[in-house]
């Protein structure tokens, strides 16, 4: 660990944090028909941690989420997802054992978590001051985590899970224009099943949350594909009321 710099870090967040809770971001990208997830790596180590932070004490818990996700790893204007509390005992302290008592980062902390959707291609990835990587990982390739880091992400990805059992995704994680294959793959690498092609049809058209484009895309050998592309304000609106 970086011992000089987690130290004067420290310093600060005594002065302008709320003690005992932090934030842990899950980023979720899709690109190459692969769910990733944006983690750091921390400097001089192989270990890897999710983007997490604290809470100002002018500041929202959202709003202090927002830029912890933004300090740590270069996304912005994001939309977060609360999806849970984490509290065990010496889920965090362990990890910091060799240090002084007093340092901030060695105190009990509840961590709320939050997870997001993203355009993998609008997100550049910078490593902040306590890391030397900043990387989209894919979900079945993850590294070694510090921390119960390894937990919470689990628990971002089964609560994605469910919620895609009875709302729409999709509108973060697609280009603006799609084929409905493509969209089933989606659905598929998330929920790490085949899907009947038939039944994801019906299911997308109920939500009425889909524009055909008057162009199919161009190019190869075949028939070419549908184009589509999400109607926002149904999308807000399925997200709020559908369910399969």
């Amino acid at each position: 660990m970086i011992i000089q710099e987690i130290q004067d870090a420290s310093a600060e967040m005594w002065r302008k944090s709320l003690p005992h809770i932090s934030i842990d971001s899950v980023v979720f990208g899709f690109h190459d028909n692969s769910l990733k997830v944006l983690l750091l790596k921390m400097k001089n180590e192989d270990n890897w941690i999710l983007p997490g932070g604290y809470v100002n004490k002018d500041e929202s818990i959202d709003d202090a989420a927002k830029r912890i996700l933004f300090e740590r790893s270069g996304a912005d204007k994001i939309f977060l997802n609360n999806f849970g509390v984490f509290g065990d005992l010496n889920r965090s302290e362990g990890y910091f054992e060799s240090y002084p008592d007093d340092l901030w980062h060695k105190q009990r902390f509840i961590t709320i978590g939050y997870y997001a959707l993203v355009d993998y291609t609008q997100v550049t990835p910078v490593a902040d001051n306590f890391s030397d990587k900043c990387e989209w990982i894919p979900v079945d390739k993850l590294p070694n985590m510090v921390m119960d880091h390894a937990v919470i992400l689990q628990k971002a990805l089964s609560t994605l899970r469910e919620h895609i059992s009875y709302k729409p995704i999709g509108y973060n994680l697609l280009p603006k224009t799609f084929t409905m294959p493509e969209l089933q793959s989606l659905y598929e690498t998330i929920l790490g099943q085949k899907l009947n092609r038939g039944n994801f049809y019906r299911k997308m058209m109920r939500y009425n949350i889909l524009i055909k484009l008057d162009e199919p895309r161009k190019g190869g050998a075949h028939k070419a594909p549908n184009l589509y592309r999400f109607d926002e304000q149904n999308y807000e609106i399925a997200i709020n009321e559908f369910r399969f």
